[in-house]
């Protein structure tokens, strides 16, 4: 083979390498605004998970407020049933002050209420 024969098929090989890498260059290139539409979907990602946080913000504030009025409600379920305790504790006395015997509970009472009726069921 001759020199101006090896560089010839040289340059013929760098032009074909150049052609490649301009037509990867070129695909590359239009590939591109993918990487743009990944951006776009990360925005929508993140602006439904903004969302889902903001809901379930709303949710827990939500409980919080049904939490504070169950605990308003025990407090003042709490407070009767004491009342009512204490008035037939003092129904109690006040006959037994008299030699009367207070009638029995109506059904057996159980074992849970025994201790805060010590003064009605001895």
């Amino acid at each position: 083979m001759r020199p101006e024969m090896l560089t010839a098929v040289s340059a013929l090989a760098v032009a074909v390498v150049t052609a490649a890498g301009g037509v990867a260059m070129a695909l590359i290139g239009r590939r591109q605004p993918r990487g743009q539409r990944r951006r776009d979907d990360f925005t929508a990602v993140t602006d439904r998970m903004d969302r889902k946080i903001t809901r379930q913000g709303e949710r827990i504030d939500e409980l919080e407020a049904e939490t504070e009025r169950d605990r308003a409600r025990i407090t003042a379920q709490d407070f009767a049933l004491r009342y009512i305790a204490g008035w037939a504790r003092s129904l109690v006395g006040c006959m037994r002050a008299q030699q009367l015997e207070p009638p029995p509970p109506p059904q057996p009472v159980p074992e849970e209420v025994r201790p805060y009726l010590h003064d009605i069921t001895s």
